[in-house]
């Protein structure tokens, strides 16, 4: 039987720029989606996936963009309509979820206004109509208290209920294709899984066609029919979701699949693209009795770190004339970490992670309890004493590009904490050690003289952990520190990260979402939740048997693939 797609994106080229300096990024692409299917398009940044969602909603710059081939829409030519006439599918026939609901939503206005305007626009409801159904449309994607919500600004509610609030947008006017660009890239797992079955129930229900858009190819497997598969502006595999997962063809959609870190199968150094590109990568499985021995040898020496009793209180005013309200960030925490040790801390949004990471760095003060480093007590020191331990104890950041300051080139950026420090006896000592970190990381002498904005995600990132490891630390926590990078750029900084380790002799507290990096990095797991350890042991031994009914969400909630 014939059918029909309902968008079909025909040789579609995309370049930027003026004709005398065209940079193609998209190169002659073809793909077809039909009423009531899902359509994955994955590959990494810079693949070309958000230039083709972009391009399908008109909302590239016309001045800018150049474009040669056809996007039809029900026969209609996308790529030839007017603005005006486009507005009048924009949001009614396609509408599209985009990846970061912060910075898609007007926080100056309330949810509930920005969605019934919407359907006031497109569908001509007046105000107590729209109203109405867009407290249904709350009720319909899982949020709690939706008149509540309805009266609520972006910034008043959590990561999670933004994106439904963008679901709730986009569905409002059950458009015939709807486009979700990375709509669970910043989620944790359990409300990413949740976004997932939401996207899900209300395709079968309304059996409209999506495109769902992602750097995951194991998200892609638990909601994809059909995969799409992206690189550098082309399409180097288009088939269904089971054979790419079963029998994938194109070498980068194998590293692809190779790059995430296995559940069952602890591998000493995880594969990359350049290393499955190259045949370079040999696989080294770390056995049980190489880990035993391993931690035979960090867990018979005095810990490095003593957290006792340890408590973080934040004082929350839900009213002008209410009473002061009580947050337990960090609830009676107390644990060791070991030289040598990776301790790997996870839990959902919330949980207290990184408000433990910051009370153990000082930079928040601890309501109660002990934090020993080396036998010190830090709760007790100076300001100057805390400054002098800084070299000492550093944190990777989650942001990379906001922990470092625009103004200054990389060089500088690196060169700032050794002088702050007194590491180097001169500037051209210091130069020569950051010029030798920036080798160590995988970067080369040219990035000395540029600026943050001047690099990728990950080149960032190992910029972020060069600036760490400068000053010689001992403890490091990684904050989230890979959470925003593709599968094959964060393979790459977890091997880094495991490289260092080995070199410099780090102690690590990972801090991550991800069940499925922290197990692979760490020795020992913390799984945090509502401010309380819900589970602290082996990390094999947790993800192999939890404990507790929250520890065994989070695990059944890690995408596993096909």
């Amino acid at each position: 039987m014939n059918r029909t797609p309902i968008l079909s994106v025909k040789e579609l080229t995309v370049s930027f720029g003026n004709k005398k300096q065209l940079v193609e990024v998209l190169h002659n692409i073809s793909f077809d989606v039909f009423e009531n299917e899902i359509v994955g398009i994955v590959g990494e940044s810079g693949s070309g996936k958000s230039v083709t969602s972009l391009s399908i909603m008109g909302l590239l710059p016309k001045k800018q963009a150049n474009f040669s081939g056809n996007i039809l829409f029900e026969e209609r030519k996308l790529l030839e309509i007017t603005e005006k006439e486009f507005q009048n599918i924009r949001g009614k026939e396609i509408a599209m979820i985009f990846q970061e609901p912060m910075s898609a939503l007007n926080p100056s206005l309330k949810c509930g206004f920005q969605v019934a305007e919407i359907l006031r626009l497109h569908l001509k409801m007046n105000a107590s109509e729209a109203k109405k159904e867009t407290v249904s449309l709350f009720g319909k994607v899982k949020l709690p208290r939706p008149i509540e919500i309805y009266n609520s600004y972006p910034h008043q509610i959590s990561g999670g209920q933004m994106q439904r609030v963008m679901i709730a947008m986009a569905i409002a006017c059950r458009p015939k294709l709807l486009i979700a660009d990375e709509p669970t890239t910043a989620l944790d797992v359990t409300v990413q899984k949740e976004i997932i079955s939401l996207l899900k129930s209300i395709q079968q229900e309304t059996k409209m066609a999506m495109l769902f858009i992602s750097h995951d190819l194991s998200l892609v497997s638990e909601i994809a029919d059909r995969v799409v598969v992206m690189y550098k502006g082309d399409i180097v595999e288009n088939e269904t979701n089971v054979e790419i997962f079963k029998n994938p063809k194109a070498e980068y959609t194998k590293a692809l699949l190779a790059s995430r870190p296995s559940l069952n199968l602890r591998l000493a150094k995880l594969p990359t693209i350049a290393s499955i590109a190259d045949k370079s990568f040999i696989p080294r499985e770390v056995k049980a009795a190489e880990r035993a021995k391993a931690h035979k040898q960090i867990y018979t020496q005095s810990p490095i770190l003593e957290i006792t009793n340890l408590e973080k209180r934040y004082f929350s005013n839900v009213g002008m004339f209410a009473k002061k309200e009580i947050v337990k960030a960090v609830d009676d925490v107390s644990f060791s970490v070991f030289e040598g040790e990776t301790l790997g801390l996870v839990g959902e949004s919330g949980c207290g992670k990184s408000t433990l990471g910051r009370t153990i760095l000082q930079l928040e003060k601890a309501t109660g309890g002990s934090i020993k480093y080396r036998g010190k007590e830090l709760t007790k020191l100076s300001k100057t004493e805390i400054r002098n331990l800084r070299k000492e104890i550093q944190i990777i950041f989650q942001d990379p590009y906001s922990s470092l300051n625009p103004r200054l080139m990389i060089g500088q950026a690196l060169m700032e904490p050794m002088e702050v420090h007194g590491l180097g006896t001169s500037s051209n000592e210091r130069k020569e050690r950051v010029l030798s970190l920036l080798k160590k990381v995988g970067l080369d002498e040219s990035y000395f003289h540029r600026y943050p904005h001047e690099l990728s995600g990950g080149q960032r990132q190992r910029v972020g952990i060069a600036r760490t490891i400068a000053v010689e630390p001992k403890l490091v926590i990684c904050d989230e520190s890979v959470s925003a990078l593709d599968i094959s750029v964060q393979a790459q900084v977890l091997n880094l990260l495991n490289e260092l380790k080995n070199d410099f002799g780090f102690t690590y507290i990972f801090i991550s979402h991800d069940l499925a990096v922290v197990k692979y990095m760490s020795d020992q797991l913390l799984v945090m939740n509502k401010g309380k350890i819900e589970e602290l042991g082996d990390a094999d031994e947790i993800y192999e048997n939890p404990q507790t009914e929250y520890s065994k969400k989070l695990i059944e909630a890690i995408p596993k693939g096909i």
